[in-house]
């Protein structure tokens, strides 16, 4: 090719370049108004993407509460059962308008993934403490239903994990979000009631069970049914499909929790939120009388009562000062010693004990890193007080909690009950 060519070949080059580019410059460019945040949308910056762990029915539910957050991104479903992947995928692919939300056997795969903010674990009891720990190591925060501990050991490090980690956690004890257990535990902790005297938790039953093996069924397929994922930590036994829901396997040295550690983690917890989240207490005694009594260090005794309450619903509360008292109940109701309690102020009533402002409460947190209503160290105190009083009520006797130690006081048998072996590779 001639010089010349050349040269107006390179020209023609150059020109074409230029047009193309000055024409792109000129062009005007669309972006969505979603991906600005207008219209009611959240910008992409501002969204939390959230997988699950373990969705079964109250994880269904849970998951309801999430998604129609505006802020939040629903990817992806960890579960050992096929069909269960399958349900959620389904109703979160519904929900978002795509096929785009992954499914996984293994939780850890689901932990990997690097955009996931936070996870929904609403996996059995058994699952709860070594799957957010899991996931606090793997960076990530986290909404974990209740009880959320097996025994006092692991409300331990439970607590220590998530402060040296950073990770935002929410127990799902969403009743520290309704107004009137939260009114009523301001009254408590404020000293309106004057110097709190006992406080009251309704325990839906005092049982100090075992739990034992079922007639061995053949195993399913992995894929349709991960038995040993399904047992994790928890001592191997053979497959029965009984086994696949519910509240089972050790909690606790062998201890299953029963009432006192399922409502509890309710009921304690907010007893626990109206001595202002101080330590558990340090003695606990036997039931008697339909009663099983523990108390603080300050004197203040908190109360296991299974009966003797106002009807106010589900998981009720008292709390007694020496100058007046408050109830509350899952209704939404609360009846006071005296109506001056409320000087002035109207509290609002939400009957039903409904997730979505807890769950609203953890998003935000997620955002801002700051303690969520539920948050590890309130968990630890108050799951420490089921654990204990539960170990009380095993032995049948007094038992005494060093909070300094974290050991019961000269009594080998209660600290055999503090922790439980766990099998590999699931220590903590």
């Amino acid at each position: 090719m001639s010089k010349q060519a050349t040269q107006r070949s390179r020209r023609q080059f150059l020109k074409t370049t230029v047009s193309t580019a000055g024409a792109t410059a000129m062009a005007p460019m669309f972006i969505p108004s979603s991906a600005l945040g207008r219209d009611g949308a959240v910008a992409p910056s501002e969204r939390i993407v959230v997988g699950g762990i373990g969705i079964g029915r109250r994880g269904g539910y849970d998951l309801s509460c999430f998604l129609p957050q505006k802020d939040v991104q629903f990817v992806a479903v960890a579960d050992i059962k096929r069909k269960r992947r399958g349900e959620v995928k389904q109703i979160v692919d519904r929900h978002n308008g795509n096929e785009n939300c992954d499914t996984y056997r293994d939780f850890r795969e689901l932990l990997d993934r690097r955009d996931i903010d936070a996870v929904l674990i609403a996996t059995g009891p058994n699952w709860h403490a070594t799957a957010a720990m899991t996931a606090a190591k793997a960076g990530k925060d986290m909404y974990c239903e209740k009880p959320v501990t097996k025994n006092i050991s692991q409300s331990l490090i439970l607590a220590e994990t998530m402060r040296r980690t950073g990770r935002v956690f929410q127990a799902g004890t969403q009743r520290r979000n309704l107004p009137h257990f939260a009114f009523a535990c301001e009254l408590a902790r404020t000293g309106k009631l004057g110097p709190l005297k006992k406080v009251y938790a309704h325990p839906a039953g005092m049982q100090a069970m075992m739990s034992g093996w079922l007639i061995p069924e053949t195993e399913p397929d992995k894929d349709v049914v991960d038995w040993d994922m399904y047992l994790g930590p928890a001592a191997w036994r053979p497959f029965n499909k009984k086994l696949l829901d519910g509240f089972n396997f050790e909690k606790g040295g062998g201890l299953v929790g029963g009432g006192v550690l399922e409502w509890g983690s309710h009921c304690v917890d907010l007893c626990q939120w109206a001595v202002d989240d101080c330590l558990p207490p340090v003695e606990y005694d036997p039931p008697k009388d339909g009663e099983l009594v523990a108390r603080y260090e300050n004197g203040t005794e908190l109360i296991f009562r299974e009966k003797g309450w106002i009807p106010l619903g589900s998981c009720p509360v008292r709390f007694e000062g020496e100058t007046g008292w408050v109830e509350a109940g899952d209704s939404g109701k609360m009846v006071l010693s005296s109506p001056q309690l409320l000087a002035g102020r109207s509290v609002e009533e939400i009957g039903g004990y409904p997730a979505t402002f807890h769950v609203r409460d953890f998003l935000d947190c997620v955002k801002t890193r700051r303690q969520p209503k539920g948050n590890a160290q309130a968990a630890c105190n108050a799951h420490i007080a089921c654990h204990a009083a539960n170990i009380a009520l095993h032995l049948n006797r007094q038992v005494k909690y060093d909070n300094a130690t974290h050991r019961f006081i000269n009594d080998e048998q209660a600290n055999r009950l503090r922790s439980e072996a766990l099998r590999e590779p699931w220590r903590l």
